[in-house]
């Protein structure tokens, strides 16, 4: 009732990785969290960065970011 999976890919993949299982099918993603303190210390460079790659719409979503935390902090916002 118990063992270990005996589902092995074709066309030879199964020289480089193990069975099949759920894992297989999902779909891995990478997330990055940031606090209010580490934007408020890497968005100008993040800025600069995005600007050099072409990037504008990821430099401009940057900007909005620290705007919103320097209207949030001159409000005085508890939850910075």
């Amino acid at each position: 009732a118990s063992g270990t999976n005996h589902v092995l890919p074709t066309s030879g993949a199964a020289h480089f990785t193990g069975g099949v299982s759920l894992s297989s099918f999902l779909r891995k993603i990478t997330v990055q969290s940031i606090s209010p303190e580490g934007l408020g210390a890497l968005s100008q460079t993040v800025e600069t960065m995005a600007l050099s790659e072409g990037l504008y719409c990821h430099a401009q979503a940057v900007v909005e970011r620290r705007n919103k935390l320097l209207r949030l902090k001159k409000k005085g916002n508890e939850l910075l």
